[in-house]
């Protein structure tokens, strides 16, 4: 039956246009954005992710520029605690080259104050955007922010990586180890005391030289309390003549034990005998007891022993290497403290160069992490939302031909009232 009133197949081939043109459009759409889902309409549970995953990507880019801070700070650090170190080592040849009693000590200890206060300016300049790591200005660390956590219920969480801060400050307040047998020298065995090989005591402040069946003598400490002074002098001018007369001295601090005074006064002698490459005697440490031994038959060496309960001052140092300005290498005891200290030193710079350096590659490592996640990141959007533009090509050229058909099909669909014309005719 056909009807003038009513034209199904124009009714079909508009629904067919219009289907065409809505498909055409969100085709023009996807090549025009780039994207085959632009907002929440064309896919809200997608969209919703992908915003979420955009969101983590900016946040990651500022992570990104934290970590570049946060490397460029410690690497200003770790160069500082590294110059400091050869400064170090600079200034351990000075006080080795003071060992000899024939050089000018005075000449050598202003070349040490002159690396001191060298030190003093590399730590004073070792600065990055006002942040410095190593003058001892805070104890507080520092936190280098290097990631988002997001868990599986959409909980985020800041992740930290943390900087200690190094003291490399020679500045600071500094009391010098002195010791004072001036006021009275306690010789009771009870708190030093010496015993020739075979066991025969020794009285605290006589030469004992080490010759015959007494090859070492046992120097140990039996007592020890705060601003105690101790002094071990050594003496072979009467033999081999390698090493003088050398003074030893160490004043106890509160907190000191026997073997701690033991331990000094040894890593004074043995330090002393590796600087000058003394080979006639060596020097052994079992608990408090010091060993000095006599390598070379016939030579004598004079042992003196001697203690002091008052009058004494324990040394103390606020800065990192405060302990610094107390060097001095213009006497005997002077010279031979000084190469105990500066090992104490030259481990403090080490110590610190290793920190910051462990810290710097560990920020490395996450900086070149956090951009491949971002990567990652990027590309898992992309496969989400992303058009694919052959795809969608392909797509826009059917669409066209069927839009083509599609006006045909409507304008033969909307001519098929008029022929009912001929009917009437």
């Amino acid at each position: 039956m056909s009807s003038i009133l009513t034209n199904n197949s124009a009714m079909v081939a508009l629904q067919t246009l219009e289907s065409i043109n809505k498909n055409l459009a969100m085709t023009q759409n996807e090549i025009s954005t780039g994207r085959s889902i632009s907002s929440a309409k064309d896919n809200s549970a997608v969209w919703a992710i992908s915003k979420v995953m955009e969101s983590d990507v900016e946040g990651f880019k500022s992570i990104s520029e934290s970590l570049s801070l946060g490397a460029s700070t410690v690497a200003v650090g770790r160069n500082a605690a590294e110059t400091v170190t050869d400064l170090l080592v600079d200034i351990k040849g000075k006080i080795t080259a003071a060992q000899e009693s024939n050089v000018d000590r005075t000449k050598i200890q202003t070349d040490i104050n002159a690396l001191r206060d060298q030190i003093s300016s590399v730590v004073g300049a070792a600065q990055f955007n006002g942040l410095n790591l190593v003058d001892g200005s805070s104890s507080t660390d520092v936190k280098v922010l290097s990631s988002l956590d997001r868990d599986s219920s959409n909980n985020v969480s800041a992740s930290e990586i943390t900087v200690a801060r190094q003291n490399l400050s020679v500045s600071g307040t500094v009391t010098t180890q002195v010791y004072d047998g001036a006021t009275g020298a306690d010789t009771t065995t009870a708190i030093v005391n010496a015993t020739a090989e075979g066991g025969s005591a020794i009285a605290s402040g006589t030469a004992v030289p080490t010759t015959g069946s007494a090859s070492y003598v046992d120097v140990a400490v039996g007592a020890v309390g705060d601003g105690y002074g101790y002094q071990l002098v050594l003496d072979d001018s009467a033999s081999a003549n390698s090493l003088g007369a050398r003074t030893f001295e160490y004043v106890a601090s509160g907190t000191d034990s026997s073997e701690d005074v033991a331990s000094n006064l040894y890593n004074q002698v043995a330090a002393f005998f590796s600087a000058t490459n003394e080979s006639n005697y060596t020097v052994s440490l079992d608990g408090d007891t010091v060993r000095l031994t006599r390598a070379n038959a016939g030579n004598e060496l004079a042992v003196t022993i001697e203690a002091d309960t008052t009058g004494n001052t324990t040394g103390t140092s606020s800065g990192g290497l405060a302990a610094l300005q107390a060097v001095d290498v213009t006497t005997d005891a002077g010279a031979t403290a000084a190469l105990t200290s500066i090992e104490s030193l030259i481990n403090t710079a080490i110590d610190a160069a290793a920190s910051f350096g462990s810290v710097e590659g560990r920020i490395e490592t996450q900086s070149s992490f956090i951009s491949q996640l971002t990567d990652s990141l990027k590309s898992g959007i992309g496969s989400l939302v992303d058009a694919n533009m052959e795809e969608v090509s392909a797509r826009l050229q059917a669409l066209q031909t069927q839009q083509q058909l599609g006006v045909q099909s409507l304008s033969i669909a909307n001519q098929a009232p008029q022929t009912i014309l001929s009917l009437f005719r």
